[in-house]
């Protein structure tokens, strides 16, 4: 029996990560609560198992009196001369408990105490087990939907993408693999609850850190990233080797390594820029693809002031103010965008040529603006009707 009781032990060991020592712990205590239920109480109860082979003894400390008033507690002195001649009154000696002779209700609530153990222990193990997968990207099985809400195996729990967490337009099939972030996980009397996300911006992180051997080995930096899920992405990249091209470790040979997270993301745009502590040249990349003219930035207030083309000015500002928006929460700057038109009414060429902290930004003359704009040979009118025209487009 006991030989079956090690085998049995070492599968769940094995099967479920429930350490021996944990399962041993819980027959100990099943034993002593079947003989409180079997004899009321366990006071002068003990047990001694073998670790190694499971062998138990389960035994009462008991009195040798002259005159029995509790057979818990005591034994005559008839009844130790016949287990032991040497006994004596006053000795304490240990009587054998045969846990056979348990009742069957006894031995009922001693298994479900085996069971409520080995339950607790499950749930423990698989909280510890995906607590320490939390803040990262996992794979899933898609299950099914319950109200909008989605269930996603990761293994051995189901976790929940909750609507707000979905990408708008995106559907799921049963069976279907995806990526989602763990969001978090919360330890209930029914196993652990995880959270996850297909809309947090660190979703986006974690799939390049798993793409680009540049980031995992720290050679490149994400030093910021900014998502409306579903549309757009920006991420601001940074390599601590100068030998290194960032923007170029991310797109990979023939933009392999971004296509393969654009591809997760179901089509996503990505755009990935150069990271610079200078934060008029970070708000200038971060507008990107849109070309601009001079920026002038407030560190204290975190406010910048930036001109562009006026060809360029819906471009600057995306589709809905999205390109713009973006590059406000990528640089974590309260970016105003004006056109070169706008700018020169209201004069700002000269307070930005006096009050520009950053070299080579907002000191712009007049007439190197005019060799712009000749070298590509676009004049006011052109200007004011081409962005009239990418306007125009916008709207269809």
């Amino acid at each position: 029996m006991n030989k079956e009781l090690v085998e049995a032990l070492n599968i769940i060991e094995k099967e479920k990560d429930i350490k021996k020592d944990i399962l041993l712990d819980a027959i100990e205590n099943s034993l002593l609560q079947a003989c409180k239920n079997h004899f009321g109480k366990i006071d002068n109860i003990k047990i001694t198992m073998d670790r190694e082979t499971c062998d138990y003894e389960l035994y009462a400390e008991k009195e040798v009196v002259e005159h029995v008033e509790d057979d818990l507690l005591q034994i005559s002195l008839a009844d130790a001369k016949l287990l032991n001649k040497k006994y004596e009154l006053g000795d304490i000696i240990r009587v054998e408990i045969k846990s056979k002779e348990f009742g069957r209700i006894a031995t009922q609530n001693a298994k479900n105490v085996i069971l409520q153990k080995i339950r607790e222990e499950e749930r423990r193990v698989l909280y510890s087990q995906y607590y320490q997968m939390e803040k990262e990207v996992v794979t899933g099985i898609v299950q099914r939907y319950f109200g909008k809400n989605l269930s996603v195996n990761l293994g051995k729990v189901d976790a929940v993408l909750n609507e707000n967490e979905q990408v708008k337009g995106e559907h799921f099939y049963p069976t279907e693999r995806i990526k989602v972030y763990i969001l978090e996980v919360k330890d209930t009397t029914k196993g652990p609850r995880i959270l996850v996300s297909r809309t947090h911006p660190e979703l986006v992180k974690r799939l390049f850190e798993a793409e680009v051997a540049e980031i995992q080995d720290g050679t490149v930096e994400i030093k910021s990233i900014s998502r409306e899920a579903g549309s757009r992405t920006k991420m601001a990249v940074w390599s601590n080797d100068e030998n290194v091209d960032a923007v170029g470790a991310c797109v990979g040979i023939n933009g392999a390594r971004v296509n393969a997270v654009v591809e997760e993301l179901r089509g996503e745009k990505i755009d990935i820029i150069n990271w610079n502590e200078n934060p008029a040249i970070l708000i200038e990349n971060a507008l990107s693809p849109a070309k601009v003219i001079c920026v002038s930035a407030d560190e204290e207030e975190k406010t910048a002031q930036v001109i562009v083309p006026d060809y360029q000015l819906s471009l600057a500002i995306g589709k809905e103010g999205q390109n713009a928006r973006l590059a406000a929460r990528l640089t974590n700057y309260k970016i105003d965008i004006k056109s070169e038109t706008q700018a020169r009414e209201l004069g700002l060429f000269d307070e930005m040529e006096y009050d520009s902290e950053f070299e080579g930004y907002g000191e712009y003359e007049e007439d190197a603006m005019a060799s712009n704009i000749e070298e590509a040979n676009i004049d006011d009118n052109s200007m004011e009707s081409s962005f009239n025209e990418e306007v125009s487009n916008e709207e269809e």
